[in-house]
């Protein structure tokens, strides 16, 4: 049963090279689509020098990754950030955790060096322990008739993972495993950790009031 590995990217030549190092490394044998929104730094030339193939989609991350799933051939779909590295064994997880599970998702780890980094990934993964709803930043799994199933992502500008999420929670609990990605924690550092924080709750709150995804996308940029 292949694993198809789809990371939408806008702009991530930063990252791109040492996750790209690490997929060849830890999924040899997944197939792996990018798909870009639109960037203007060297992403695209960098992919395509890992030999890696890149769809263009309209931006948005919930269009490209729907993008990224229709062309992919795997019977499996793992949704990456291009910013997030994968544990070794990735693909025997995956196999294992989908023979019980319709979707499921992997502990997260942010790296920076702000000591609240290590409290925000452990809260995050208890979080969705008790809630059975994932987020992006833990590489989403799942079967592709489930994710047929659930309709894809809903193409809204925000919050697609915890819609997607909220579909799949209807098909079954997700596989919550223990194994962790590392995610970077450039986001909270580049604006600041704490203000970070209190930005997130409030648009999660304000997602749970019927608050529109548009509108909690210009508050979140």
């Amino acid at each position: 049963m292949r694993l198809s590995i789809i990371i939408p990217m806008l702009n991530e030549a930063r990252a791109l090279p040492s996750t790209l190092a690490a997929l060849q490394r830890c999924a040899p044998n997944a197939e792996l689509i990018l798909v870009d929104g639109g960037s203007v730094d060297r992403s695209v030339a960098i992919a395509k020098h890992h030999g890696v193939s890149v769809l263009t989609a309209p931006p948005g991350r919930a269009k490209q990754m729907n993008m990224g799933a229709e062309q992919a051939n795997g019977d499996y779909l793992l949704f990456l950030h291009a910013d997030t590295l994968l544990p070794d064994g990735v693909e025997d997880l995956i196999r294992s955790a989908l023979a019980r599970h319709p979707w499921g998702r992997f502990d997260v780890a942010i790296s920076g060096r702000h000591f609240m980094l290590n409290v925000i990934g452990t809260m995050m993964n208890w979080r969705s322990r008790l809630t059975g709803i994932a987020t992006g930043d833990q590489a989403l799994f799942m079967r592709r008739s489930a994710y047929e199933a659930a309709g894809g992502f809903p193409v809204q500008e925000l919050m697609e993972d915890i819609a997607l999420s909220q579909r799949l929670k209807r098909l079954g609990r997700p596989a919550c495993l223990t194994q962790k990605v590392l995610t970077s924690g450039r986001r909270w550092e580049q604006y600041g950790v704490w203000r970070t924080i209190w930005l997130m709750w409030r648009l999660r709150f304000a997602y749970w009031r019927g608050v529109c995804p548009g509108q909690l996308a210009r508050r979140y940029h």
